[in-house]
């Protein structure tokens, strides 16, 4: 039986697949492609999680596409809006037929001498291999199979329900009970407000130490205000580079004065709770604004909460989980029906996907980033991660631009092979993205990393990214060729002196 064939192959049909599928269509007409997707449904994120409250951490006019103006009433949406949008963009853009579900990718190997990818895994179950010129891995950073839980002490003596995010049970039933949310990051910031208004008895967030917290409303009134004076697509390009340089006027003053932006947002987290709340030990952090993801609070809902009564902060340590709650290092016990361990992700490269190139397993940890996108020495495939100090579609967006504009110079060249190469082995390298969360620090040897100068440099500036990826050359730290001229043996300095 002949093996299937498509000129691009997008791995992950949430919101980076979707748009690089978009992208595809409007930019490379003549390109055929399939979207394969592991689980049962596109969405994503946005699909996956199923805990109260799950919302965007990002206004929607950044973290919505380019080409699609976001037009629902709230800018920080909730995940069924967020799901209906990309359910819209799927009908516009006649994506269903290419969206295949139930598709595990578990290998790829790449052949220099046929100029092709041939990935294989399973189709509902039963073994599965396609190839394909190009492959586009959008499949997030983290792994769909279960989240990052800590070996808490006394974890099997506890008798009451104990639940991760990222498997939430169906219907659960926490009316009037006791909860205990052990985390301060964005999900845990969501949690709960959602379940204290959703008729939970008390809820606690336990933390070992405070998270920035910047409190905005969920409804952009300049965004609504434009909306009925303008027509959607400028109303809504001209929020969406507000918001944009709002955030990156933001991020760059916290890098540059770091005790200013601190006190400014402690003075801020003061005046929703009042002067005799204890500011200093429960919402002061260690580090500098930025060295971690600020958690944005909708409306000042977990504030709410706090002032009515219905949650509290504690920060302290665990000293051990009991049969009812548990037990903190300072000697304090909390009582607990349900405990949810807010706790993060474990962060995966390419959808934990073995690869190969030419026979050699590729050790993703071993390479350097390529503007963000693709990988030194390896061919034909690009990576989607956004952004760290912003929305995540704003560099989905560029680099399904980007990979449109290679495409179409291989096709103008009539050539098939782009391979990005280091031609200074020497250069200094450093870590993947400047971000101290724990799920990074967790993966870092497995993650990719950065270098000192361009194009191995990673922005996280979408302005500078703009004039890089869709304004900027394409043909700087590549060899572009074809498979009848190049050989499997031919090493990465060959490869530029061929070019040369």
């Amino acid at each position: 039986m002949a093996v299937e064939h498509v000129d691009v192959l997008i791995v992950g049909a949430g919101i980076s697949g979707i748009g690089a599928a978009v992208h595809l269509q409007k930019e490379c007409p003549s390109k055929s492609f399939a979207i394969f997707e592991r689980r049962a449904d596109f969405g994503g994120t946005w699909s996956l999680f199923k805990y109260p409250g799950i919302r965007s951490d990002s206004d929607m006019y950044t973290l919505g596409f380019r080409f699609k103006p976001w037009t629902a009433e709230k800018a920080i949406a909730d995940a069924p809006t967020i799901l209906n949008y990309l359910s819209e963009t799927v009908d516009e853009y006649k994506l269903k037929d290419k969206i295949r579900f139930d598709q595990h990718v578990k290998r790829a190997s790449w052949s220099t001498q046929t100029g092709l990818w041939t990935v294989e895994g399973t189709s509902a179950g039963k073994p599965m291999t396609i190839t394909c010129n190009m492959l586009f891995m959008c499949s997030g950073y983290y792994n769909y199979d279960g989240g990052f839980t800590p070996d808490f002490p006394g974890r099997d003596a506890y008798k009451g329900q104990f639940i991760h995010p990222q498997l939430w049970p169906e219907n659960l039933d926490y009316k009037g009970k006791s909860v205990v949310v052990i985390g301060s990051g964005a999900t845990a910031v969501t949690l709960v407000p959602a379940m204290a208004d959703r008729g939970a008895g008390h809820v606690t967030m336990l933390q070992r130490s405070p998270t920035y917290m910047v409190s905005r409303p969920s409804i952009d009134a300049f965004a609504r205000a434009l909306q009925r004076w303008l027509p959607a697509k400028p109303a809504y390009a001209i929020t969406r580079w507000r918001n944009v340089l709002m955030q990156l006027f933001f991020f760059n003053l916290a890098r540059s004065r770091p005790q200013q932006v601190k006190n400014k947002l402690l003075e801020a987290v003061t005046a929703e709770l009042g002067p005799d709340y204890d500011i200093a030990t429960h919402f002061t952090p260690r580090y500098n604004p930025w060295d971690e993801r600020l958690c944005l609070v909708p409306d000042s809902d977990i504030f709410n909460a706090i002032k009515d009564g219905r949650a509290s902060v504690v920060t302290d340590h665990i000293e051990s989980l009991t049969e009812t709650g548990i037990t903190l290092k300072s000697g304090k016990t909390l009582q607990a029906d349900i405990i949810v361990s807010a706790t993060g992700l474990n962060l995966q490269m390419l959808a934990g996907m073995e690869t190969f190139v030419d026979g050699q397993r590729i050790n993703f940890g071993d390479r350097i980033l390529y503007k963000g996108i693709m990988f030194n020495d390896v061919p034909n495939l690009a990576m989607w991660f956004g952004y760290t100090n912003a929305s995540w579609t704003l560099k989905a967006d560029l680099t399904s631009e980007y990979m449109c504009r290679v495409i179409n110079h291989l096709d103008k060249t009539g050539q098939k092979i782009v391979t990005p190469v280091n031609d200074e082995p020497d250069m200094e390298t450093g870590k993947f993205v400047d971000f101290s969360s724990g799920y990074f620090a967790r993966a870092l040897d497995s993650l990719p990393r950065q270098g000192t100068k361009l194009p191995w440099k990673l922005h996280q500036n979408y302005a500078k990214d703009i004039r890089l990826l869709r304004h900027g050359t394409i043909t700087d730290a590549v060899v572009f060729s074809s498979p009848h001229t190049v050989s499997e043996a031919v090493s990465a300095p060959a490869l530029l002196e061929a070019a040369e």
